[in-house]
């Protein structure tokens, strides 16, 4: 869909986001710049269908890209962050080409309601649409975490959600948040049930795959391989088309032992980093310096990346401040706290 710049504001903004587009999708300036005939051409004009080419993810020409954007946080309890006005935000001031829609598998979610949060996840989806934004629609397990005790409610709902955007060149599936206490042959038990339910609708769809250890590619793991676990996944992988393994880290928390594990996996299997927040696990204590360090080898290797979170909550990682979500302005800094005003900067590149 083609956007048409209405305001001032967003018409004198035209020459910055057009270079943020194209710095960040690795196309040239003058060809993004020769698209504009009044308006503005989105991320999924300019790249097409994704796929998987080796270990990155990859335009329709074949051309390894980066994608760069934000997370909701749990619709169940963050629904008044999702409004036009934060997509508009993210879409036209972040210049964000990526959003990860979340529902929770449980903990108030999913199951307490089927209807409600796909129908929910499915409105959220097609607002991302109409901003010419990817999207991905993140299955959110956390407890239990065997994502095989939920799995009849997963096939039901990317069963939906791949039915009613099957033709949408756009939407990304993850298909189990954050798996742990259970070993890679579990998960891809898992994944083998669930990814054929969304390639029955969408067969060329880009599938993000949790991996072990709280998709830290089994680095929170004790094993006989010792520090950096990936190898059980490297070694072990799904022998399907359109792949992709999440790895999800925490900077004040995951630091250098984890960079490592991301650097070498990365060189190995086609990563996508799901999640990620300049903070600990626990939503507290900023580490910009270690954060910017997972930003530089993110970028060095078009490894795709999803901040967290969309919300205004009390932690630090909830990019707006208290209360901004209530209101009715959301773009500009002053409505961020200090991780929103960092990780926007990277966004915009």
């Amino acid at each position: 869909m083609r956007l048409i710049f209405q305001s001032r504001g967003r018409r004198s903004a035209r020459t910055t986001l057009v270079t943020s587009v194209a710095f960040a999708l690795s196309v040239p300036y003058s060809c993004v710049a020769s698209a504009f005939d009044g308006a503005q051409p989105t991320a999924v004009e300019i790249n097409g269908r994704l796929r998987v080419c080796a270990t990155h993810l990859c335009n329709q020409r074949g051309t390894p890209i980066q994608l760069r954007g934000m997370s909701t946080h749990g619709t169940q309890w963050y629904a008044h962050c999702l409004s036009n006005g934060v997509f508009d935000a993210l879409a036209y001031d972040w210049n964000a080409t990526v959003l990860r829609v979340s529902t929770y598998a449980r903990q108030g979610g999913y199951e307490s309601n089927p209807e409600k949060f796909t129908q929910l996840a499915s409105k959220l989806v097609g607002m991302a649409n109409a901003r010419g934004m990817y999207v991905i629609v993140d299955w959110h397990t956390i407890n239990p975490g065997d994502p095989n005790e939920d799995v009849g409610k997963a096939r039901k709902f990317f069963s939906t959600i791949s039915k009613k955007f099957k033709n949408k060149p756009n939407v990304l599936y993850e298909i189990a948040n954050e798996p742990h206490h259970v070993k890679w042959s579990t998960i891809k038990k898992y994944a083998e049930s669930v990814i054929p339910v969304i390639r029955r609708y969408s067969p060329d769809s880009v599938v993000l795959v949790g991996t072990p250890d709280w998709s830290t590619l089994g680095e929170s793991a004790v094993s006989a391989h010792g520090p950096g676990n990936e190898r059980e996944v490297v070694d072990d992988q799904l022998h399907l088309s359109n792949i992709m393994y999440t790895f999800h880290f925490y900077a004040a928390r995951h630091r250098e032992r984890y960079l490592a594990t991301l650097d070498r996996a990365s060189s190995r299997i086609p990563v996508f980093v799901s999640e990620w927040g300049t903070q600990s696990w626990q939503g507290y204590g900023n580490d910009f310096a270690m954060s910017q360090k997972y930003v530089d080898l993110m970028a060095g290797k078009k490894i795709s990346w999803v901040n967290w979170s969309i919300a205004d909550g009390d932690h630090d990682g909830d990019i707006f401040k208290q209360g901004v979500c209530r209101g009715r302005t959301f773009s500009g800094t002053a409505v961020l706290k200090p991780a929103g005003v960092w990780v926007r900067e990277r966004i915009r590149g």
